[in-house]
């Protein structure tokens, strides 16, 4: 009696774990996702050098989407897994670091998208290779200044003791094409205070970036000058201060839309670059690509 007594308490539990098991092979047998598996080893930028300026770039990750669904942002060249299989619409954003920040890593809104039809296969690996990107159709080219021709649009201010210039011809110091722009200072006070030649117009609600290269030892300060729909000046709203790049030339984008819309109602801006060596050290700033871009 005893036995029979505590008999449905040894069997409950015992059963509880024989459905338990039961529900476990039915979960992973036959019916358990194996992945497949995507490789992106880089995102190449083509331009029109006439009318686009160059195609150095920083893309650094891929935003990957399959049918629309956002798979994830990965650091290039990556390789990543993915639950679905068979054919599938593959699309790709280029990635940048906005302001030069790793932790701020962005779709950049002027590279178009890649797309392309993949067949995913379970546990295999399928390598997309290089990408290619172009800028969107509706990039705005609003300033690009890349110091080839005998005018440069960078125009000294009343701040600045020295002016920029173009490197030599056949110079190392040059990047690209035949010239880079390039501003020495050794003496203390000495100071480069430029601004773009042209006033441009704030974009209403689209939003801009600065793109360039730079190799410099110094830390220069960028920001915009904003002017009202008179085009007279109202004030400066800095942006960013580069550091050195330790003779090494780098590619940044600088987000412009918060400063440009930190003045409601002003309706125009330059872009503007300040040093000054307070040190007496030798200085050298290297600068090449300006864009500025919006829609």
């Amino acid at each position: 009696m005893m036995f029979k007594k505590y008999l449905h308490i040894l069997v409950f539990p015992f059963f509880l774990l024989l459905v338990l098991a039961q529900s476990s092979c039915e979960k992973f047998s036959g019916n358990q996702t194996i992945p497949a598996y995507l490789k992106i080893d880089s995102i190449r930028l083509t331009t029109n050098y006439a009318t686009q300026g160059t195609a150095l770039n920083a893309i650094t990750d891929a935003w990957v989407y399959i049918d629309g669904q956002l798979i994830g942002a990965f650091q290039l060249p990556a390789t990543f897994p993915v639950l679905q299989q068979g054919v599938h619409k593959l699309l790709v954003l280029p990635g940048v670091k906005k302001d030069g920040i790793a932790a701020t890593i962005i779709s950049y809104p002027f590279y178009q998208d890649t797309t392309k039809t993949i067949n995913l296969i379970p546990a295999k690996t399928l390598n997309v290779g290089i990408l290619s990107t172009v800028y969107s159709s509706k990039t705005k080219f609003i300033w690009k200044e890349d110091f080839d021709n005998a005018a440069i649009t960078l125009d000294s201010t009343s701040a600045a003791t020295i002016k920029i210039h173009q490197t030599p011809s056949n110079s190392p110091l040059t990047l690209e094409g035949y010239h880079s722009g390039i501003v020495e200072l050794d003496t203390v006070g000495a100071t480069f205070a430029a601004a773009s030649h042209s006033t441009f117009a704030i974009p209403a609600s689209s939003g801009a970036f600065l793109e360039m290269n730079f190799n410099m030892n110094a830390s220069m300060a960028i920001g915009v000058k904003i002017y009202d729909a008179s085009s007279s000046y109202i004030t400066d709203v800095p942006i960013i201060t580069l550091n050195p790049t330790n003779n090494k030339w780098k590619k940044i984008y600088i987000d412009l839309s918060t400063a440009l819309t930190s003045y409601p109602g002003e309706q125009y801006f330059k872009v503007y670059f300040y040093f000054e060596n307070t040190t007496g050290d030798q200085y050298q700033i290297l600068l090449d690509n300006i864009k500025v871009l919006s829609f």
